[in-house]
């Protein structure tokens, strides 16, 4: 078994290995670690992110750089805030018996005031974004011609930012270097160019292959309409009640969307994008690390360089555009020796782009099903009875409680406790998931044709600009403009009317919901004060119309 100690590493930096619990390198740090220690050789390491590449150039660095200098001997580029602090912070602790050792990291989004000042009082490495580097060297604030070791971390998501012309730039003003370091989980041709360009016969070195994905992960799709996109994450959400995860979209409005939503509906969850103040992303991001939040959705350049342990699923609520992107999403999940599962929400015309991303990562994929309103209950009401069992309760004096306890529940069986108990908790679950539709995509076309709604048939059906709906139990229909195009189904359309009028569920009986318009059965006495609280409102920019479905 290979040691740290045998990679050729100072007895310091060994220590302070072993004071953190580490007992051997990983693949990355065994084949990186004796290479850099030379000082000399430009290097390109290719391995995924939570693979240990930080401690791979951080441990080499801390040999090389000699502290009894006053000025930055290595700098290390990385794409964001979040990264640079990350850096920084392990490179802290494993320079623990190396004090005399400074570091320093320089962002955007904080004062470069600050920032110029620690540099002025003598800093060794330097840890920086491109943005805030440029800032520094065009203010003179930042000598870069004494800089020995340069490290290019996680390039290829600096070059997805467009930080080419910037590292370009960066590498030029560093002429005195003695070896670039670049390490990256893909190798796209950008930066086989820049390592062309600015190093010398790098010595290239792979853990895994190229663009594959860790082998801890999991990956799933499910195959569903577009409109039935959101109903499908909320699903998988609540199929998986011990979820601690990050959802991804395309655009910040997408996320910002989608968090609201949510939010809305009870999820702990909050967006990352890049509309955010810096101030507002940490504070997102220090409540998603303290677990205050269980879910963060964010797009890919907000996500950049975020390393948070245990993060249990990566949900794709869309594909990025450029499928290497993927291999960033997923490798989120299943990091440091855990198992994680990335799921990707997908329409049938972008099952193709499943099988190129499947191809690149050379991972299977599995096609499941989205879980039906009932799998979701059972699996909510099983967590739910573990929970109970599993209940500490050898703090409290529940003792002095429980003459009460048996006075109170006297006539009431213990069958009848556990129903009351669990109508408490689940309710309202119960009732939002009763009538919830099936949402995969089936091969057969009967499969997918909604089912009409017993006590409701169609007539007139040759008028089809003047269909009415006949329905029982004295109820009156009402009308309104909006559908599945809207992007509801029965359950989501049922709650959003009932948030909207504030009525019970029991004042409504049958509903029936086409592409454009809906038929809702009422109780005649509610019917006016739904009409009220709807008709008029604006949904997504467009007015609603709601009236006597007999009066059109």
């Amino acid at each position: 078994m290979m040691t740290f100690e045998g990679l050729g590493l100072d007895p310091k930096l060994v220590q302070a290995i072993d004071a953190l619990g580490f007992t051997e390198p990983t693949p990355i740090q065994e084949k990186a670690i004796p290479i850099l220690l030379s000082g000399t050789t430009d290097l390109v390491g290719l391995a995924q992110t939570g693979t240990g590449k930080t401690a791979a150039f951080g441990l080499p660095l801390l040999q090389l750089v000699d502290s009894t200098l006053k000025h930055p001997q290595a700098l290390i580029v990385c794409p964001t805030r979040e990264l640079c602090m990350q850096i920084v912070n392990e490179i802290e602790l494993f320079k623990k018996f190396v004090p005399a050792m400074r570091i320093l990291a320089v962002y955007g989004g904080t004062s470069i005031s600050m920032q110029i000042r620690d540099l002025k009082r003598g800093i060794h490495i330097v840890v920086a974004t491109p943005g805030r580097l440029i800032d520094l060297i065009e203010r003179k604030a930042i000598n870069l011609e004494q800089i020995s070791y340069v490290v290019l971390d996680e390039a290829d998501e600096m070059l997805n930012m467009g930080f080419q012309e910037d590292i370009e730039f960066i590498l030029q003003n560093t002429p005195q270097r003695e070896s670039t370091w670049l390490f990256s989980a893909t190798m796209p041709p950008q930066i086989r160019k820049v390592s062309k360009k600015y190093m010398n016969s790098p010595v290239e070195i792979t853990v895994g292959k190229v663009n594959t994905a860790n082998k801890n992960v999991d990956h799933q799709y499910y195959v569903v309409s577009a409109q039935h996109r959101y109903e499908t994450l909320k699903r998988l959400i609540d199929f998986n009640p011990g979820i601690y995860g990050i959802i991804f979209t395309r655009t910040k409005l997408d996320a910002q969307n989608v968090a609201e939503k949510l939010t809305r509906e009870g999820y702990d969850i909050d967006a990352l994008h890049g509309d955010l103040t810096q101030q507002q992303r940490d504070r997102v991001m220090k409540q998603f690390r303290e677990k205050a939040l269980q879910l963060l959705i964010a797009t890919d350049v907000a996500a950049r360089g975020i390393d948070v342990k245990e993060i249990s699923h990566v949900i794709n609520y869309e594909l990025p555009d450029d499928i290497e992107v993927y291999t960033h999403r997923s490798g989120r999940t299943g990091r440091a020796g855990h198992t994680g599962i990335c799921m990707s929400i997908v329409h049938s015309r972008e099952v193709g782009k499943i099988k190129q991303i499947e191809r690149l990562i050379q991972v299977p994929f599995h096609k499941l099903e989205v879980p039906t309103g009932k799998d979701v209950c059972r699996k909510q009401f099983f967590t739910f009875m573990d929970k109970l069992i599993n209940t500490d309760i050898s703090h409290g004096d529940y003792e002095t409680y429980m003459p009460m306890l048996e006075e109170k529940f006297a006539d009431i069986s213990k069958e009848e406790v556990l129903k009351r108990v669990a109508g408490m908790e689940f309710d309202r679950f119960l009732k939002y998931y009763e009538n919830a539709e099936d949402l995969n995509i089936r091969d057969d076309r009967r499969e997918r044709r909604p089912i009409r709604e017993a006590g409701i048939s169609k007539i007139g059906s040759r008028d089809a600009g003047r269909r009415e709906y006949r329905g029982g139990n004295g109820n009156m229909r009402l009308f309104v403009n909006l559908g599945t195009k809207d992007g509801f189904y029965k359950a989501s359309f049922l709650q959003f009317i009932l948030d909207m009028s504030e009525l019970p569920k029991e004042v409504l009986g049958k509903i029936d919901m086409k592409e454009l318009n809906s038929w809702i059965e009422i109780d005649p006495k509610a019917a006016e004060k739904m009409i009220s609280a709807i008709d008029g409102k604006k949904f997504k920019g467009r007015r609603i119309r709601m009236n006597d479905a007999n009066s059109r």
